[in-house]
């Protein structure tokens, strides 16, 4: 497969890559961070007041944009060279593609246009504390009372569920078990029996959070019982969005080290002279354009409908993961004692490496996935 970026795909990721490194420079992360919500919206605002970011991969009927995959990819990549501290991921990757998946015609017209328009901010949980990715880990029950349903459980690792609006939730009805009985809810964030809280994680630049359903009042998202098909394709695309994140924070590593190597003199040489860091560099290059082309024919067959979708995303995520991780070790060795202390700002790239390594799944997981969806 032949894919490049055409030149309207490039001037919107200049143009995107200029505003956050303006809006979202490594002060403001540090800020943002060291609050309970761990993002601010006044900035969320201006955000989505002058670019629409929420609403890039939204069809235009629901108040979006109108683009697709590989244009999301092209936020989510500059969004994570810059680490940006917002809900967008959880909003609109998660939340967002959910309700398109899932949801009826007259949902979507209720919902997608605020989300798309940054009002509202939305989550997935689908995740529970057994920490499992998949639909078999799903314990919280959904029981029909009347014309609604009653959620019961827990859900943990719920990207900003203690911040948002909105929640969609995946549960199943009692007594069912694997794909068997799943459906989506939305749940109001003030919801009476639901409490939240805040995770305390090794990345404070994405929140996360635990919600505990008491008897709570749901609605259903789309069909009762057939949640299972629709899941499964929203993890997909969260998988390939989540790989383009990485590759972005990742390549941001690769050139500070660049140019730290280039800056750095000992035995009054520059130290990127030396074999060795030129070894390292090397490495570092080709570990980081191969995920971008795991990542970018991830969301091009994302973008085609392309019946090998799920293996290219998990393979995607397992290599962006290795990729971003190994970058970031290498990042801070190249740094030297400097690259370990809190005032270098490595670390904070670091923390979001370790966290995105693990959040959808690892290698491992989506190495097995992309296995089952060749052999199928």
């Amino acid at each position: 497969m032949q894919f490049s970026f055409t030149a309207v795909q490039e001037e919107f990721r200049s143009v995107l890559r200029r505003f956050l490194e303006e809006k979202s420079p490594p002060t403001v992360v540090r800020r943002l961070m060291q609050t309970e919500a761990g993002w601010d919206r006044a900035a969320w605002r201006d955000l989505n007041g002058q670019l629409g970011l929420s609403a890039v991969h939204i069809p235009e009927a629901y108040g979006g944009q109108g683009f697709g995959p590989v244009e999301l990819g092209i936020v989510l990549e500059e969004m994570g060279r810059a680490l940006l501290c917002a809900p967008y991921f959880a909003s609109t990757v998660l939340a967002a593609t959910a309700i398109l998946q899932a949801g009826t015609e007259a949902q979507k017209r209720d919902w997608l246009p605020d989300i798309a328009g940054g009002e509202t901010i939305a989550t997935l949980a689908f995740t529970e504390p057994n920490g499992r990715w998949d639909t078999a880990g799903i314990a919280t029950t959904a029981s029909a009372t009347g014309g609604g349903f009653r959620l019961n459980g827990t859900k943990s690792f719920v990207l900003d569920g203690h911040t948002a609006d909105l929640i969609v939730v995946l549960a199943r009805r009692p007594g069912s078990a694997d794909d068997d009985g799943l459906s989506l809810f939305t749940v109001s964030g003030d919801a009476p029996g639901l409490s939240r809280r805040a995770l305390k994680v090794i990345d404070p630049t994405r929140k996360l959070a635990r919600l505990e359903f008491h008897d709570v009042e749901a609605s259903l998202l789309g069909e009762a019982g057939a949640a299972a098909a629709p899941f499964a394709r929203t993890m997909v695309l969260a998988a390939v969005g989540l790989a383009n994140e990485m590759v972005g924070g990742a390549e941001r590593l690769r050139q500070s080290a660049l140019d730290y190597a280039n800056l750095r003199v000992q035995f009054g040489r520059a130290i990127a002279s030396f074999q060795s860091m030129k070894h390292k560099q090397a490495d570092m290059l080709v570990d980081v354009e191969l995920a971008k082309s795991a990542a970018y024919a991830a969301a091009s067959a994302a973008a085609d409908g392309d019946a090998d979708l799920p293996a290219l995303a998990s393979l995607a995520k397992a290599t962006a993961s290795e990729a971003y991780l190994q970058t970031a070790i290498h990042t801070i060795q190249i740094h030297g004692g400097i690259g370990f202390t809190w005032d270098n700002d490595t670390h904070l790239w670091f923390k979001r490496a370790k966290s995105s390594e693990v959040f959808l799944g690892d290698a491992t997981y989506h190495r097995e996935m992309m296995m089952r969806a060749w052999t199928e």
